[in-house]
């Protein structure tokens, strides 16, 4: 079997309405973004990494970062990220594209890793792979991961706003049309409300920065446990952005978004039962 080329996608931006320049704020004396690309460049299987930013003069901060770091920069369309990442597939002639957003500077290595396996060996099973539907995992862990063809496909096809905007509803929707893969966690546990380590508001990054000056000198490569167990033993961290658990994106197109509706519903209702 030829060897699969993966090519790593890190979207990312200054334009955030909700905390702009986000991903440049200060970790450990270093912009967020660079120690999140940290984190996926410990991965085993991300293959080639590049930052997708906007060709927006505002992104120009980006790209010298990324430039100066010898990071590989894609710059294309502000708003439609599906056309993004294509581009960047078509550009370096990937067999498979990994999606990871910017918002994600604690995620771990390892769950990478599983998403990217899993897709690695279920080749002629699954044309798309992510741990998201449902997710399980602490929110700020997203990894999806595709098929050339898949995203191809999803560009040629995909027309409403949200679906360029995301890159990836119309593939997860149309299940008639994609096979679909899962990673869950194997604990058995699903911590994906009840545990945010994404950022988008000051106190996301209040709550990340606490994280890093805890655990970054010890372990540079802290993982999901150590965070877990750092926030049992320091709860007062965990309460930093408390108030926005279970906070997504999607919550504005419930209406349009059937499969997530489903598992809104499924939760809601297993919440419910406890």
């Amino acid at each position: 079997m030829k060897e699969i080329k993966i090519v790593t996608v890190v979207q990312a931006r200054t334009s955030s309405s909700r905390l702009p320049n986000k991903v440049l704020l200060s970790i450990k004396g270093k912009p967020l973004l660079l120690r999140m690309l940290e984190r996926v460049q410990a991965s085993k299987y991300a293959g080639i990494i590049i930052v997708a930013t906007s060709i927006d003069k505002d992104d120009n901060t980006i790209e010298k970062l990324c430039k100066e770091n010898n990071i590989e920069i894609y710059r294309g369309s502000l708003t439609d990220l599906l056309d993004r990442h294509y581009q960047v597939a078509k550009l370096y002639n990937a067999d498979a594209i990994v999606k990871i957003p910017s918002d994600c500077p604690l995620i771990d290595s390892k769950i990478i890793d599983k998403v990217i396996k899993h897709f690695l060996d279920n080749l002629d099973k699954y044309d798309y792979v992510s741990n998201l539907h449902p997710a399980t995992y602490p929110d700020g862990n997203d990894v999806e991961v595709m098929s050339f063809k898949t995203i191809e496909t999803a560009w040629k096809e995909a027309t409403k706003d949200f679906e360029r905007e995301h890159t990836t509803p119309y593939i997860w929707e149309n299940k008639n049309k994609f096979r679909i893969g899962n990673v869950e966690w194997e604990t058995g546990l699903d911590y994906s409300t009840i545990h945010r380590w994404t950022i988008d508001y000051e106190e996301d990054y209040l709550f990340i920065k606490a994280v890093y000056e805890e655990l970054y000198k010890a372990n540079p490569k802290f993982g999901l446990n150590d965070i877990l167990n750092l926030l049992k033993e320091k709860s007062y961290i965990y309460k930093i952005n408390e108030k926005y658990l279970g906070k997504y994106w999607y919550e504005n197109h419930l209406d349009e978004l059937k499969n997530i509706s489903e598992y809104k519903q499924k939760r809601e209702s297993n919440n419910n039962d406890k």
